[in-house]
């Protein structure tokens, strides 16, 4: 029977019988091969002419926001299996526990968790102290002692979040090391890698804070499992001198590649009087593949659990930078 005059058709166009071709999967997937839409400004004066003028004028990104743009791509690739960063230097204040927390935010943010900031301090550690506080208080040493719970097939990432705490928005989680100054025994390198097996079972990206002894078992345990080092520094001589000494150790024990890859992080005081930034900068570029300033931010120099929804544009523009950089070492 014959629709009624007017009726819209339900049928689809016939392949003409005399076609000896059958359509395939891959001409059909071909649709998504499009050329993508040509960039348009979303930053800056650009992006306000954009708006202004209601869309009529369409200015590409500027220098600047196609550097961030990149930095998200760089930050946000897959890296091909669990990466571990270490954030080192020997000398106390000298930035390890914010690079690391600000990096695993970098990273939690822009990629979408499974991400873990630990600290491996050989006994007492901040890194705990520094983040977001959740509902409870256990640390790794808590972890170390039920270890073989997770081993087995009944262990859940559920069952973890008793021992990590999460940041929440920041999108990462936090193993702190005991915060007590009579903790005990200091952790061996054994107790570092039977951890690591077990976290690197829920985590695509740990973050590894350090201690000040380069002889502990578990600093060198960390740095032998270390993908990417991040070399952090304040912009002072001691801090800075510290840092090179280590590095003299790592390249006399044969880590001479993991020196060359390594990024240098250098936190900027609130002024830049009196410090010799040009000669760190010098002295650590010919030694690491990048050399990085994170600004001066008075919410984190406060010493107070960072609040990473407070922390201003610039800061979160800087480290974006640094994680890229790290990233492209991943």
């Amino acid at each position: 029977m014959g629709q009624p005059p007017g009726a819209p058709t339900t049928e689809f166009p016939q392949p003409h019988p005399d076609s000896t071709q059958t359509p395939t999967a891959d001409e059909f997937a071909r649709r998504r091969a499009v050329r993508p839409p040509e960039p348009v400004a979303t930053m800056g004066l650009r992006a306000a002419m954009r708006r202004s003028t209601l869309g009529l004028v369409r200015m590409p990104p500027g220098r600047k926001e196609q550097e961030f743009i990149r930095s998200i791509e760089t930050v946000r690739r897959n890296f091909g299996g669990l990466r571990q960063v270490t954030v080192v230097n020997p000398k106390g204040g000298a930035g390890k526990t914010v690079a690391v927390l600000m990096i695993a935010m970098t990273f939690g943010q822009k990629r979408g968790g499974y991400v873990l900031a630990w600290d491996n301090n050989e006994t007492q550690g901040t890194l705990g102290m520094r983040a977001a506080q959740d509902f409870h208080q256990r640390t790794v040493r808590d972890l170390l002692r039920d270890l073989d719970h997770f081993r087995g097939p009944t262990g859940r990432v559920g069952d973890l979040s008793q021992y990590v705490r999460a940041q929440g928005e920041a999108m990462f989680d936090v193993l702190a090391s005991d915060e007590s100054a009579t903790a005990g025994e200091m952790l061996t390198a054994n107790a570092f890698r039977d951890i690591r097996e077990v976290v690197s079972r829920f985590y695509k990206l740990i973050t590894v804070d350090t201690g000040n002894n380069v002889r502990a078992q578990n600093w060198q345990a960390a740095i032998d499992a270390t993908d990417q080092m991040v070399v952090t520094m304040s912009a002072r001589n001691d801090s800075a001198e510290t840092a090179a000494r280590m590095l003299d150790h790592l390249e006399q024990t044969g880590r001479h590649q993991l020196v060359r890859r390594a990024v240098t992080v250098v936190s900027m005081p609130p002024s830049r009087k009196d410090i010799d930034l040009p000669a760190i900068q010098r002295h650590f570029s010919a030694r690491t593949r990048a050399v990085l300033l994170a600004p001066y931010e008075g919410l984190i120099d406060s010493g107070e659990p960072i609040r990473y929804s407070l922390l201003t544009q610039a800061t979160r523009d800087a480290w974006l930078k640094i994680g890229s950089a790290v990233a492209e070492g991943l």
